[in-house]
């Protein structure tokens, strides 16, 4: 038998224990975490978006509310937003990004949207502020517009679907 005094927390008083977890959770670091998702045309173009709050194109997503998945983040942005209902695909890379600005670090996780029928094109529309307008961009004209480190994060997503890789990067790096 084991003495009281030897027995793990999680046996002796499991209430004391899951508070023992919660006081932890509570105390370590938060990191932003946000989607974006690869959407094509039947002609290989990229779908982006052009925010009103920033300078540069984005491809569509954006960041994570807290508890939502990565992929629940682009299946709500992209309703909420352009009223794209569609389910992504597979994980493309995952790019962790340095702090920058005013902005601790952060994951981002790039997503395959498919490619839109032209029907599903047709039917694209803002739906809300955060938009000023979207395009369907050839991969020069998407290098263009995006900022470097989301390029460079976008063309590893466009590797990785030729090659069936996940990548992992570092500031749009692999």
């Amino acid at each position: 038998m084991v003495r009281a005094e030897k027995q793990p927390l999680y046996e002796r008083d499991p209430d004391a224990w899951q508070a023992y977890l919660a006081e932890g959770n509570a105390t370590q670091p938060r990191k932003r975490v946000g989607a974006d998702v690869l959407i094509r045309d039947d002609r290989g173009r990229l779908l982006l978006v052009d925010p009103q709050y920033k300078p540069d194109w984005d491809l569509p997503g954006g960041m994570s509310e807290a508890n939502e998945s990565p992929a629940d983040t682009v299946k709500r942005e992209l309703r909420e937003e352009l009223g794209l209902d569609i389910v992504p695909g597979r994980l493309l890379c995952v790019d962790w990004v340095a702090p920058h600005g005013p902005w601790d670090d952060s994951l981002m996780f790039l997503f395959d949207g498919g490619v839109l029928s032209g029907e599903q094109i047709a039917r694209l529309s803002l739906h809300d502020d955060e938009l000023s307008a979207f395009a369907f961009c050839n991969e020069a004209k998407a290098a263009e517009r995006l900022r470097p480190y989301v390029w460079r994060r976008t063309a590893a997503g466009l590797e990785g679907l030729r090659s069936g890789r996940v990548g992992y990067l570092e500031d749009g790096w692999g």
